[in-house]
């Protein structure tokens, strides 16, 4: 009988061993699908003929799933940088209101994830699907872009336009035609 038990208890041992080993594996599988971005960029143009207005942000964070799809993009409106100190100004305090919404961000899925090989070099066309946020508005928006792999390194780039209008920002009368009816958005983040 006594042995019975210690025959028990040791399997008890082994399987729960086994147990542990596997939920690991499974965290160790996860993790290694998950990957972070805290140096991205992101940069817009508005710009109309003879008046020149961009800015980029080098400080993007984002996230990718390589298993899922799921993506990611955020960044503070205050990190845009601009050539012209003035328009950093109007832009944070008149147009975004960077105090009352602080960030912008992207949360969407690439569609075609089975079209990228994440485990093989080469340039993959990309289609992102998901939800952006500017000025507390959020829209559905779609895009092309590209996912390339090049050793460990996973870099997405896409390329967008918007309309300020659609994220209720307003452009005074006195400047509207200074600024151009939709605004082109850059994203370049790696991951490694």
């Amino acid at each position: 009988m006594y042995i019975l038990k210690i025959l028990t208890i040791t399997n008890m041992k082994k399987q729960l061993l086994i147990a542990l080993v596997l939920i690991g594996s499974v965290f160790v599988s996860q993790a290694q699908n998950k990957l972070m971005c805290r140096n991205g960029s992101l940069s817009f143009n508005c710009s109309t003929p003879g008046n020149e207005i961009t800015a980029i942000n080098n400080q993007v964070v984002a996230s990718l799933d390589k298993s899922t799809g799921d993506f990611a993009v955020e960044a503070l409106i205050k990190s845009f940088q601009f050539k012209v100190t003035l328009l950093q100004e109007h832009f944070n305090e008149n147009y975004m209101e960077s105090d009352k919404f602080p960030k912008t961000g992207f949360k969407g899925k690439i569609t075609n994830l089975s079209e990228i090989k994440f485990d093989k070099d080469g340039t993959y066309k990309t289609t992102v699907s998901g939800q952006l946020t500017i000025h507390n508005k959020t829209n559905n928006v779609s895009t092309t872009g590209t996912t390339t792999v090049k050793g460990k390194i996973i870099t997405c780039h896409a390329t967008f336009t918007v309309k300020p209008k659609d994220y209720l920002i307003v452009i005074p009368a006195l400047v509207e035609n200074k600024v151009a009816k939709e605004t082109t958005i850059t994203v370049d983040v790696s991951f490694q």
